[in-house]
């Protein structure tokens, strides 16, 4: 799944250590640019050099996942990013309009007098 957002809050850091070692994750929050702006919380798990490239009020399009899973009876949305790129917010660049090209003069004649018109050169 992917949106574009602004970042709106970039929350601290969070690290643990689990049966499969050492975890870091941190979680930004980002705001949807529509009428009514929505927030969604996003988080990057082990993915601090993404994070530390991040600024407030700037706009990204974020790839995630969305998963559920259960935990004592209750329900438990993750929503990971994988992938983050900065939005262009610049128009491209034109190109530079063609020069004024001056007016075609006439072809000179090659003929040699001949009443028969031979346009090829050879």
């Amino acid at each position: 799944m992917e949106f574009e957002g602004k970042v709106y809050k970039i929350l601290p850091p969070t690290s643990g250590t689990s049966a499969r070692g050492e975890w870091k994750r941190q979680d930004v929050v980002f705001e949807m640019p529509q009428e009514f702006s929505r927030k969604i919380c996003v988080t990057f798990f082990n993915k601090e050099s993404e994070v530390a490239q991040l600024h407030e009020g700037m706009a990204y399009m974020v790839s995630v996942n969305v998963e559920s899973r259960e935990y004592n009876g209750r329900w438990y949305t993750d929503v990971r990013a994988w992938r983050i790129q900065p939005k262009q917010t610049e128009a491209p660049a034109q190109a530079a309009p063609m020069p004024e090209m001056p007016p075609i003069a006439e072809e000179p004649s090659y003929a040699s007098g001949t009443s028969e018109v031979d346009d090829l050169p050879f």
